[in-house]
């Protein structure tokens, strides 16, 4: 977000990320001897404003606790798979990371569980629909950190110009409207199938064809006939010129980038798509938001995505009460809540979450949380899974076929579980 929410290069992201593949023991010490007041705090970059926060966030919790230290390692969204992959391999995990996964370290015994490194008070003020998603086996490990919702964006001078008054509600109606578009000089649909976040671009499509990653059962179900459909939609949307050139390299920052220039006239986008990505470039952008289209265009489902923070266990546990203290001093509501005005994201907490519906375009983002669905990141294999989304998926809107790419992430799925 951006990444990723929500972003993130894979390359061979496997349960090679457990502790199984890589001999750490249950619990074991991470990262060598701590002095139990010096931490360090892997983040992930969401664009230039992340670091300037962390930095001064952390210089005013130095300051406000005496004798403690945080030591800070930003981390770009394309880079952090391979790189969590290795703190784990070589036993160099952080004592904090903002990640989009956590249950593959909970089942391996590496991270804290939540109210081992949190304040009853900050536990009690997150929403329970991100409590629910930050569980494994029962209990809560992961820590809410960001949520976001992803809603079609489209440019109303494109729209006007090509002869569109309404944004689609349909596929057909898409495909329409981007012939349309490109007929009136510009590509008709951003698609971002590139290793960032591409995971997020397909299943804002599959869920609304009646697709998904897991069947009713909660099994592996991603080769399933609506997702195949899905993919070759999106390969024929690319095939018929109506995209970008290169959709399996091209990440949202490029799609958003372009939209913002008036090149592109449709693409999928979350909250923090005006702050972090449009207005940069430029703010005066006449742009609207509408729900994401679906095959029939009676049913319209929304993409919810949440990052979190990871607690490790490091050095039997001389780590925690740092930790602790770091984390109840972020989850302040106006340490988040700046947080969340600087990214341009969806609150996780309660008193964080009142004044961003306030704000028209954020609200329509607010209101379309509730009910959004989800990735199953509980599942240990789901980080395997992403990765292998992130590494292959954009392949089948080039050349390859996508019931063939959709199997071999299906066989990655099942052995990782």
């Amino acid at each position: 977000m951006k990444r990723h929410l929500m972003g993130v290069v894979a390359a061979g992201l496997t349960v090679a990320l457990g502790v199984s593949g890589c001999g750490c023991g249950k619990g074991s010490s991470s990262g060598g001897d701590s002095d139990g007041k010096t931490i360090k705090f892997v983040a992930a970059i969401y664009d230039d404003n992340t670091k300037p926060y962390w930095d001064a966030l952390i210089k005013d919790f130095e300051a406000k606790n005496s004798g403690y230290k945080v030591n800070l390692e930003m981390v770009d969204w394309t880079q952090m798979d391979a790189k969590v992959k290795t703190y784990v391999q070589t036993k160099q995990v952080p004592d904090v990371l903002n990640y989009n996964a956590f249950s593959d370290f909970a089942r391996d015994g590496l991270i804290y569980k939540a109210d081992e490194v949190l304040s009853p008070g900050t536990l009690g003020d997150f929403t329970p629909t991100f409590v629910q998603q930050a569980q494994y086996n029962g209990a809560q490990y992961g820590l809410p950190f960001i949520s976001s919702a992803r809603l079609l964006f489209y440019n109303k001078a494109l729209f006007k110009k090509a002869g569109i008054s309404d944004p689609p509600a349909t596929w057909d109606e898409v495909r329409a409207d981007a012939e349309k578009i490109k007929k009136a000089g510009a590509t008709g649909y951003g698609l971002p199938l590139g290793p960032e976040e591409s995971q997020a671009e397909f299943y804002s499509w599959a869920m609304n064809n009646g697709g998904g990653w897991v069947d009713a059962s909660g099994k592996w179900a991603i080769n399933q006939k609506a997702n195949v459909d899905t993919l070759a939609f999106l390969k024929d949307l690319n095939k018929s010129g109506l995209t970008q050139p290169n959709p399996e390299t091209t990440d949202r920052k490029t799609v958003f980038n372009q939209f913002a220039q008036g090149k592109i006239g449709m693409a999928i986008g979350g909250p923090f798509t005006k702050a972090g990505f449009i207005d940069p470039v430029n703010k005066d952008l006449d742009f609207g938001v509408a729900p994401l289209p679906s095959k029939g265009g009676t049913e319209h489902n929304t993409l919810g995505v949440m990052d979190v923070l990871a607690a490790f266990k490091k050095d039997g546990g001389k780590n925690k009460e740092a930790v602790k203290k770091f984390l109840d001093f972020f989850y302040q509501k106006e340490n988040t809540s700046k947080f969340l005005k600087t990214e341009g994201f969806l609150p996780v907490t309660k008193s964080a979450g009142d004044a961003l519906s306030a704000d028209p375009y954020m609200k329509q983002f607010v209101d379309a949380l509730p009910t959004s669905k989800f990735a199953p990141t509980s599942n240990p294999a789901w980080s395997a899974v992403a990765g292998a989304v992130k590494q292959d998926l954009g392949t089948a809107a080039a050349n390859e076929d996508p019931k063939k790419v959709l199997d071999k992430i299906q066989e990655t799925a099942e052995k990782a579980g």
